[in-house]
């Protein structure tokens, strides 16, 4: 199992572009990326650590392009997001294990020109949960088929979990099972899933389209514990109508800090600081809801 924080070789740091003033650049790349809270974690974290960094979010029309500019302008890292994370393994140099097991790249690392696939969303995922609750020996409903999804049945498996993949989809949903060893069940049919947990890994609720969830309101109080990843807003209607039905609760926030995280410690080789990076987000995050 690859450890992390562990970066490629022994070149930690030694990638880091230096431009004019000696101020380090990294990126961001998706499409969109306006809704981004990355910069404002990052940027708070480089701050907190006395970095001299700049991290941009570029909203890509031609990936390959980008990743070629990585090259050119010596990025020296760069967080993949939608709907890159899977593309973008055909234009690196090689991966690391978990990132090649999961078939998605949230993080590239460029030393000295040679450009490293590595994914920091499941381990991102586990620290929280683990915090929520125990992972090991629990049956956690993983609600979609996509990148993100990939990443959390990997963290499940990865702690002893056991993972069901729950999807509409049943062609898509049942390849991923079977690809990653475990269990299927049509959505349609999630009032016959026994889980601790269901995680919702889709983009259904994500702001600005608030006001839908990816599941029947009806259908949660069979659940003990409902996670959902997305971050903005804090609590989706899915997470609402879950705490109605008695359900303990947690949204994305902490897997975002934590993979984010986990990315400054793979540039840097340095301990980002956490709660800092987090309470940044949340106030931000807050001041929406206010508006």
């Amino acid at each position: 199992m690859p450890k992390p924080g562990k970066a490629f070789g022994n070149k930690r740091g030694r990638s880091l572009a230096v431009f004019e003033g000696g101020q380090r650049i990294f990126a961001l790349f998706g499409n969109p990326v306006g809704h981004s809270l990355s910069p404002l974690m990052h940027h708070t974290a480089y701050g907190e650590m006395r970095i001299n960094a700049l991290y941009v979010p570029f909203c890509v029309p031609n990936l390959e392009d980008a990743v070629r500019g990585i090259r050119g302008m010596g990025i020296g890292g760069v967080s993949v997001t939608i709907p890159f994370k899977s593309e973008v393994l055909r234009y690196l140099d090689e991966l690391e294990e978990s990132a090649s097991r999961i078939g998605a790249v949230n993080t590239i690392i460029n030393e000295e020109g040679r450009l490293y696939g590595h994914n920091t969303d499941w381990i991102g995922f586990g620290r929280d949960l683990k915090e929520f609750l125990p992972i090991q020996g629990n049956t956690f409903g993983v609600l979609g088929a996509g990148g993100a999804a990939r990443a959390v049945l990997f963290g499940v498996l990865s702690e002893g979990g056991n993972p069901v993949v729950l999807n509409r989809t049943a062609a898509k949903g049942e390849a991923l099972a079977k690809e990653f060893g475990c269990s299927f069940l049509p959505l349609s049919e999630i009032r016959l899933l026994k889980a601790d947990c269901i995680v919702n890994t889709t983009s259904v609720g994500m702001a600005p389209q608030m006001a839908t969830s990816p599941l029947e309101a009806k259908v949660l109080g069979n659940f003990p514990h409902i996670v959902d990843i997305i971050y903005n807003p804090l609590e989706t209607k899915l997470l609402k109508e879950a705490r109605k039905a008695g359900c303990r609760t947690r949204s994305g926030l902490g897997m975002f800090i934590q993979q984010g995280a986990e990315q400054i410690r793979l540039w840097t080789g340095m301990e980002p600081p956490v709660e800092s990076m987090k309470r940044a987000v949340r106030e931000k995050l807050e001041g929406y809801e206010k508006n």
